[in-house]
């Protein structure tokens, strides 16, 4: 099957609509022996919110103002420099909350911020906006196969902003042309996560269940039989983003109040029950729950990752700092693996050839964040350098053209390479 996105190592939010958060194609990784170096390049970028990348060379950034109504623009960047190549004119937003940015296979960028979208050339002119219907921000969007965007508004609270009744999410299918609204569908629960999706089949994590509904080319249809409701536990809150790989969807509970985000998420949960990675069995909808770390006051606001080929699946808890792998069993249950004291927030980003887990750690005491690398199968710490970045990160990653990666948080960008002192042949 053709994909609808552009083809590059990095065309939309965690590298496409399954949010595996690898690379498309083979990335030769960092290449971080031990103990190895890496090389740091950042500046000031408030309001970053992802990186994609289209042809050899081209590497977008969407940035967003501050506010409870703001507008976004999206940069083409140097890829080694991060020197700004050319801006868009400012976007139409409205309601804050970050929004998504993919690079199309018909050659165009799309833009989801606020409750507006945008289709831009590769030189960013804007070629269609629309405004979308309810005033609430939409959290981005992901592609059908035939192209198609779909996206949903946002029911969670945002920072210093009245609270607003949940409502049902509403999908909305948009031409990739015009934008304009081409079916719509109204799903029995609220929904704070990012969609998902594999193939034709949207999956939406509602405030208690993880929701799957059908685009059949014309019509968004519900999956009736598709039950399956994970929020089965006193003081447990609802999930983030799915993952959806290894005969699975997985996504992390305990999700809410994220608006208590102060620069970190360390200390900020306040959920009773244990954070749990979720998995729900696409065939039989069958839902299990393990602990990260089984202490209360766990938070995030971002997806877990899955190994494939390897069958391991790393979740964390920002609130009580703690990065975990799981090996999964073959009867889909999962065993420890590893654990480590980290506070990581972000989406997370997988060098599979190299087996590199790429990660954060948001150093309090002296308000600085960290990547760190990680071997994915062992958990040891390969390398770890300084973003250059003050707030801990709760955006995304990507991979680079080569050997390299980008950060994102909400006052940086910042690219990472192979350090001085690491001897690998390129």
């Amino acid at each position: 099957m053709t994909s609808p996105y552009w083809d590059s190592p990095w065309p939309a939010e965690d590298g496409g609509a399954r949010r595996l958060q690898v690379p498309t194609g083979a990335h030769p990784g960092l290449g971080v022996a031990a103990g190895g170096g890496l090389s740091v390049t950042h500046r000031e970028s408030p309001g970053t919110t992802m990186v994609v990348l289209r042809d050899p060379g081209e590497v977008y950034v969407l940035r967003h103002g501050f506010g409870p109504e703001v507008e976004a623009w999206v940069e083409q960047v140097d890829p080694v420099t991060l020197d700004v190549v050319r801006t868009s004119p400012m976007l139409a937003a409205g309601p804050f909350w970050p929004g998504g940015m993919a690079c199309h296979a018909n050659g165009s960028l799309h833009v989801v911020s606020g409750n507006h979208a945008h289709r831009l050339s590769a030189t960013l002119d804007v070629l269609a906006s629309a405004a979308l219907p309810r005033a609430r921000p939409y959290n981005s969007f992901v592609l059908l196969p035939d192209g198609h965007l779909v996206t949903k508004d946002f029911a969670g609270q945002r920072p210093g902003q009245p609270v607003l009744a949940r409502e049902p999410a509403e999908l909305l299918v948009l031409d990739p042309v015009d934008l304009a609204i081409v079916d719509r569908l109204v799903v029995p629960e609220p929904s704070i996560a990012r969609l998902s999706a594999d193939g034709s089949n949207v999956y939406v994590v509602g405030d208690s269940s993880l929701l799957r509904v059908r685009w059949d080319g014309t019509a968004l249809v519900l999956d009736e039989a598709f039950t399956a409701r994970y929020r089965t536990r006193p003081g447990q809150t609802y999930g983030w983003d799915a993952v959806i790989g290894a005969g699975a969807a997985w996504f992390l509970d305990d999700g809410e109040g994220t608006d208590r985000y102060n620069g970190a998420f360390t200390g900020q949960g306040i959920s009773t029950s244990p954070l749990h990675v979720v998995r729900v069995d696409l065939a039989s909808s069958a839902v299990t729950l393990t602990e990260v770390c089984g202490r209360p006051g766990g938070i995030i606001a971002n997806p877990p990752l899955v190994d494939e080929g390897r069958r391991i699946v790393v979740g964390f808890d920002s609130g009580n700092g703690v990065l975990a792998a799981f090996d999964v069993e073959v009867d889909g249950s999962l065993s420890s693996r590893w654990a480590h004291p980290q506070n990581h927030a972000s989406h997370l980003l997988l060098l599979p050839d190299a087996g590199e887990l790429v990660c954060a750690h948001h150093d309090g005491d002296r308000m600085a964040e960290q990547v760190v690398v990680r071997d994915i199968s062992t958990g040891d710490e390969l390398a770890c350098a300084d973003t250059g970045g003050a707030l801990q990160s709760v955006v995304f990653p990507a991979a680079g053209w080569d050997r390299d990666v980008y950060l994102t948080s909400f006052s940086t960008l910042t690219r990472i390479g192979p350090g001085p002192d690491d001897q690998r042949a390129t």
